[in-house]
């Protein structure tokens, strides 16, 4: 969809919502569940706390879409709130957003036989399993790069990060990981 008619869609489904039309809501609801859950469920790891803030995330877009100016995508604008909201529970939970000093002190266990392990599990395992030790922040930006493919302009906008340090943490984080499949998987490599 290109961006005219995707703006035009956006605006009728804002303007069924505003005049009380449930069911417009549903559908804003089911085109962008996937970008709300890919942030959330990398940023926050407890299953539940997830599900109460996507509630939570839906509620605001609900309460706030009269605010909503189509100066962005509405999957973008809902993005940034399901971003802030997350951000908002891990700052109430004390919970590092940028915790690298962690990730170069945490020991890697070596496996036995790493090589059948390595032949048992699919790469993309092994890389959503190295993704998941990230920070939250890289976990998200990963996640909305690579999984949501979403350019680096959406991503500044739904983090409020500028474009520069979207591409200087997309660059940090997949250095990291590549030290970690490298440190973690050493012994196959050749």
């Amino acid at each position: 969809m290109n961006n005219d008619s995707q703006s035009f869609s956006d605006k009728i489904l804002v303007e069924k919502v505003l005049s009380g039309n449930t069911q417009a809501f549903a559908i804003i609801v089911k085109q962008t569940e996937r970008l709300v859950a890919q942030i959330v469920r990398k940023m926050i790891t407890n299953e539940e706390d997830q599900k109460d803030l996507v509630q939570e995330i839906y509620l605001k877009v609900y309460q706030r879409i009269n605010t909503f100016r189509f100066q962005s995508k509405l999957s973008t604008w809902i993005g940034s709130i399901a971003y802030h909201t997350s951000i908002n529970y891990l700052e109430k939970k004390k919970i590092p957003l940028y915790d690298i000093d962690a990730l170069h002190e945490n020991t890697f266990v070596q496996h036995d036989n790493a090589e059948k392990k390595l032949f048992r599990n699919e790469t993309s395992n092994i890389l959503n399993s190295e993704i998941n030790k990230l920070p939250p922040i890289y976990k998200t930006l990963i996640s909305l790069y690579h999984i949501e493919e979403l350019p680096n302009k959406e991503i500044a906008e739904i983090t409020g990060l500028p474009e520069g340090t979207v591409k200087s943490y997309l660059y940090r984080a997949r250095k990291i990981l590549k030290e970690n499949i490298e440190s973690n998987f050493k012994d196959q490599l050749i």
